[in-house]
């Protein structure tokens, strides 16, 4: 594989704004969805199960599973895109976005808010409003 392969700086991120950040941020929401889900699986650092008993749910499995899917799954979708430089990036990151903080606004009535929570929420208003950007203004569209 060749080093423009791997670089950031490949010829056609030039054209493509943000593709570098999409690439690193959706990547690093992604992973990190990753390893909360892997601790909600496990047990290992999550919340006292009390915090679901309004649900009727006894363990953290179910949580766990929407975290993946709603947010681990999307960045990932988006991070490939970007990788790609696929068209159908800016897209991929907005609903990402939005998955993000439709899981941020979730978890808001079962944990109380937190300073974690508010850091990934900046994430998802910046990371859309880039992607809104970048639609309107970069080379992302598709051509005939």
């Amino acid at each position: 594989m060749s080093t423009d392969r791997l670089s950031l700086s490949h010829p056609v991120s030039n054209a493509l704004p943000y593709r570098g950040t999409f690439v690193i941020t959706e990547s690093v929401v992604a992973l990190g969805a990753v390893v909360g889900t892997v601790q909600l699986f496990t047990g290992t650092a999550a919340p006292p199960i009390s915090a679901l008993e309004s649900l009727g749910l006894t363990s953290w499995v179910l949580p766990g599973a929407w975290l993946f899917t709603s947010v681990a799954v999307p960045s990932t979708v988006a991070a490939r895109l970007a990788w790609r430089s696929s068209p159908h990036t800016p897209v991929a990151v907005m609903v990402a976005s939005g998955a993000l903080a439709v899981e941020l606004l979730v978890q808001i009535p079962f944990l109380g808010p937190s300073v974690l929570q508010g850091v990934f929420g900046t994430v998802a208003v910046v990371m859309a409003a880039l992607a809104v950007r970048a639609r309107r203004d970069g080379g992302w569209r598709q051509t005939a």
